[in-house]
């Protein structure tokens, strides 16, 4: 149930009147900025002339003044221009290249290993595992090939940077965190390609500027700071060429080589979550279908005070190009220095909007990435992103479900066993082994929503304790779970790991509470749904 879970870039000139100059700090740790800055500038488009949009000073100005309010996201070091291998063929060769590569560093590792007082050390000293799959030649290997073809490969690695040790190998979960923050970003030639076929010959017309280095690189696509006639700045999603025609392959192809390094426990990847995982990313790389998410969360949290959504610029959103104003702030996950009430704070309002979307929404944003959650210190806020894998939930779903946390919530281990065959999680038919167990996971898992008191998210040892389940629930299991635990327990298990990242101590049992009681009132002049 609970286990879905470049160097420098050379300058050129611009076209139709274009100016293009040279980064500024954009692989490093300072803001984008716009004009000269000590022989390098930001690389941009920009159009000049009287009566054409703002002015070079008007924009560099403008930045200055919002930059020093709020931190912006920055390019990883690590990530540089490559292109997008765009052929079925050439995603291919490169999987097949690093299944080859991957094959020699282990027997490299081996041999290494044979010497008198030899050791699977990597370069830098640290000790990636006994596997010689998980060498740190070979994580580099994994690395440079998965950000390189980027898609829906890209995507899996980064939802498995994001789970605990408890899923997979701690050497693996290390690899995929450095997938995750260092995609690589088109050329200019291709990034020019795909505006081009979006948004016409003359999408220049539709902006003042556009940085022509991303401040964002990710799965699907790479992120480019913008301004329009107004001086509105903007946040352009430049989706890579190729990607949505090779979900499928993608996964398959990266699941196979990853089996090579025994680092993915059997049975993690059933064909109905890959069918699952398939279909989100899919939906992903619909940004017509993520614009119009947006502008749903936008209305759905008009008036939280706590969290934000950007707006969708209308003029810029196609499938494959999506505009929204640009967000400042910091992703959770470099949260950790604040004050303890701070990030108590951050983490409640976390799980309130968790909670909100499945039982009151009943539409969720179901990618836990940090790089989805900017806080913004100077207006204690949350600025949410990246809508393309949100999905609803009807009402004979959620119904069930909140009684599945209910019954752990008040400690009842027979109610959660019933619930969870009404929710059709278990059949009835499984060995006791299995129910002991999937049971045991559910009241885990509902600790913090048992708690009289605030719970200390940072001191427990979930992950230690579901560890121990894993195997009899992977090898045991009758009937794959509900088609919508795939996204909803990704999204769940990510806003528990933040808050344990956190190190949070949160009152969650009035929370649920409080929700509980607010649904079903909320149900009461609804008809409940006919048993099946």
């Amino acid at each position: 149930m609970w286990l879905e879970l470049g160097g420098l870039l050379r300058g050129t000139c611009g076209q139709l009147g274009w100016n293009v100059g040279l980064p500024c700090g954009a692989l490093g740790p300072r803001p984008h900025w716009w004009g000269p800055c000590g022989g390098f500038g930001a690389r941009k488009f920009h159009q000049d002339g009287p009566g054409r949009g703002l002015g070079e000073e008007d924009i560099r100005r403008a930045r200055e003044a919002r930059a020093r309010k709020t931190p912006r996201p920055q390019l990883s070091d690590r990530s540089r221009e490559r292109r997008v291998p765009v052929s079925r063929i050439s995603r291919l060769a490169s999987f097949g290249g690093l299944a080859v590569g991957l094959g020699l560093g282990a027997l490299a590792e081996v041999a290494k290993k044979s010497l008198p007082g030899g050791h699977l050390q990597s370069e830098s000293g640290s000790h990636l595992g006994s596997s010689p799959f998980l060498s740190e030649a070979n994580a580099e290997r994994i690395v440079q090939t998965l950000c390189t073809v980027r898609g829906a490969a890209l995507k899996v690695g980064q939802m498995l940077s994001i789970q605990d040790n408890s899923l997979i190998s701690p050497q693996l979960q290390r690899i995929f965190e450095r997938v995750r923050q260092s995609a690589d970003f088109m050329p200019r030639w291709q990034m020019l390609k795909v505006l081009e076929e979006e948004l016409g010959k003359d999408w220049r017309a539709k902006l003042a500027s556009l940085e022509e280095v991303p401040f964002a690189a990710a799965s699907i696509g790479q992120v480019h700071q913008g301004v329009l006639k107004d001086g509105t700045e903007v946040a352009v999603k430049i989706q890579y060429p190729g990607v949505a025609q090779s979900i499928h392959s993608d996964v398959q192809n990266l699941l196979a080589v990853l089996k090579m390094s025994t680092a993915l426990p059997e049975g993690l990847f059933a064909e109905q979550s890959l069918q699952a995982l398939q279909q989100e990313l899919a939906w992903e790389c619909d940004y017509r279908r993520e614009a119009a998410c947006a502008e749903n969360f936008r209305q759905l949290l008009a008036d939280d005070p706590f969290f934000r959504v950007p707006a969708v610029i209308n003029e810029l959103c196609t499938t494959r190009v999506l505009g929204m104003e640009l967000a400042g702030g910091v992703p959770l996950d470099q949260c950790q220095g604040l004050s303890q009430d701070v990030r108590n704070q951050i983490c409640f309002q976390l799980l309130r909007l968790c909670l909100r979307e499945l039982f009151e929404f009943r539409f969720m944003q179901t990618d836990p990435n940090w790089a989805n959650f900017l806080y913004d210190a100077s207006s204690h806020q949350v600025t949410l992103l990246d809508f393309g894998a949100s999905q609803e939930f009807g009402t004979e779903f959620t119904d069930h479900y909140i009684e599945v946390v209910k019954a752990a919530a008040d400690g009842d281990r027979d109610c959660v066993l019933q619930k969870s065959r009404d929710l059709k999680l278990l059949t009835g038919f499984e060995t006791k082994a299995f129910s002991d167990a999937h049971v045991e996971a559910v009241m885990i898992l509902g600790e913090p929503f048992a708690a009289p008191g605030p719970y200390d998210f940072g001191a427990g040892d979930t992950a230690r304790r579901i560890q121990g389940l894993i195997p009899v629930l992977l090898q045991h299991r009758l009937r794959p779970p509900p088609e919508e635990t795939y996204a909803l327990h990704r999204k769940l298990a990510g806003a528990f790991l933040a808050c344990a990242r956190l190190h949070a101590h949160i009152a969650c049992r009035d929370l649920f509470q409080d929700t509980y009681h607010r649904y079903w009132a909320s149900r009461q002049a609804q008809p409940l749904p006919a048993a099946s």
